[in-house]
């Protein structure tokens, strides 16, 4: 075997197979510093922040045979220490901070279970000093942000004693470092940002991005002035999307696209309907009107909230696996879809996800994994009654209840994606003990 790097060689990688679906097999293991997809060889390299966390992934994946949309991939360290493409002024920048305490904190956080909020971030660090400002932020290297003490002191204090550590149980994992600012402006105060100092200031501006830009400090800010700016013109939540993609899109996403409607083809029409439909297109945006064509039972059209919701859509679903179908999904010819008697009407529907916490919700589009999670279920629920919901749909490997903010959640591990995916489809929005329970995908690959 090659010596051990943190950098992994990937075969096998079909032109299916998206850089996002290859960050999903190995961030659970740490962060991910580059990738670059070697398309006419059918391979990649992925570049892990240490070569510990590469080390892990490779160990995982000696028993357990890694498989993306229904292809195995081979893994194994590469030849190359180092991608020669790392931006070299970046690493040294992260050193100079790592070396020059300040008061201001960049936070990583690692094997992010339970979603991360301002509130619980200042619980996490008030214990060792007064915080005055938090801001969060996505990057591809994952969730961050930047924590401001009153002191110096307390943030030497903070990092000397947090750093490593767990926020929840064997999850959440803090990476700190010192931030090379100065001071951090909080325009504000939300569940992504907020100046403890000013607690009037307004929670969002429409059209607006909701933070300024920080450069390479933690500079995931679509909208800066004076700056390179991301537009999404046919979208009425700029700022939601610069806040949960950071500026930098998800691989494969342009950002431009103003078609709305999208085509489904190869469906099995015998197990499929416009709620079911509903529920898997509604991860990625709000659905508008759905219709299955008569004439040609296996397509359907979906009509999502705007441009940008249809190309995430058309991206993270095309080839994903649905009752025994693998699913086609392009762009349609036609702009919506009219109402007629033989059309579904979600645009008022209370269960499109993207009316509140936007931002949240964009984070977390992906393709379908094997992992679903379950949210607003009954206080008393155990994990017995979720199996027993769900088991039709296929073999259930693992679960996990839990609480976040006082409210039941739960993780769900089936044995493929196509299970978890009928799971989803089927019982998202459905009743136990008289709760509407919300299912998404989990990027998470173990419990």
């Amino acid at each position: 075997m090659t010596e051990p790097s943190k950098v992994i060689h990937i075969r096998n990688v079909g032109h299916e197979i998206s850089e996002n679906d290859l960050l999903q097999l190995v961030q659970p293991f740490g962060v991910v510093t580059k990738l670059v997809m070697l398309r006419a060889k059918n391979q990649a390299l992925l570049q892990m922040h240490d070569v510990a966390s590469a080390v892990n992934a490779l160990q995982y994946y000696t028993n357990i045979q890694p498989s993306v949309r229904g292809r195995n991939v081979y893994i194994q360290f590469s030849s190359h220490q180092e991608l020669t493409t790392m931006d070299q002024n970046a690493q040294g920048r992260k050193t100079d901070q790592d070396t020059q305490p300040n008061r201001i904190l960049l936070v990583t956080i690692h094997h992010m279970l339970y979603p991360i909020t301002v509130e619980v971030l200042h619980q996490v660090f008030s214990p060792h000093g007064f915080v005055e400002k938090i801001v969060t932020f996505q990057k591809s290297a994952g969730f961050q942000a930047l924590v401001q003490y009153q002191s110096r002191q307390n943030a030497v204090s903070a990092r000397s004693a947090l750093q490593g550590r767990n926020i929840y149980d064997g999850c959440c994992q803090l990476d700190i470092q010192f931030s090379n600012l100065s001071e951090l402006q909080v325009n504000y105060n939300n569940e992504r940002s907020r100046d403890f100092t000013n607690p009037s200031l307004p929670s969002e501006q429409k059209g607006r991005s909701s933070q300024p830009g920080y450069g390479d400090a933690g500079g995931m800010y679509a909208l800066q002035p004076g700056g390179r700016t991301v537009a999404f013109p046919q979208m009425g939540n700029a700022a939601a999307i610069a806040a949960a993609f950071g500026g930098g899109l998800p691989p494969g996403i342009s950002g431009t696209n103003d078609r709305c409607t999208v085509l489904v083809s190869n469906l099995n029409p015998d197990k499929i309907d416009e709620d079911k439909l509903f529920n898997l297109f509604s991860i990625y945006g709000n659905i508008v009107r759905i219709k299955l064509l008569r004439n040609k039972p296996d397509h359907a059209l979906v009509q999502m909230g705007d441009g940008f919701q249809a190309e995430l859509a058309v991206h993270f679903l095309k080839g994903a696996m649905l009752f025994g179908k693998r699913l086609e999904v392009n762009f349609s010819k036609h702009l919506n879809i009219t109402a007629a008697p033989d059309t579904h009407e979600y645009l008022n529907s209370n269960l499109n996800r993207f009316n509140r916490n936007a931002a949240k919700n964009y984070r977390y589009c992906c393709s379908p994994t094997k992992m679903i999670h379950l949210s607003t279920l009954p206080q008393d629920i155990t994990e017995e009654e979720i199996i027993t919901h769900l088991e039709e749909h296929g073999t259930i490997v693992n679960t996990k209840l839990f609480e976040v903010n006082g409210k039941k959640q739960a993780l769900v591990l089936f044995e493929t994606e196509e299970q978890a995916t009928e799971a989803l489809v089927c019982k998202h929005a459905s009743t136990i003990d008289r709760s509407v329970i919300r299912i998404s995908f989990s990027q998470l690959q173990t419990i």
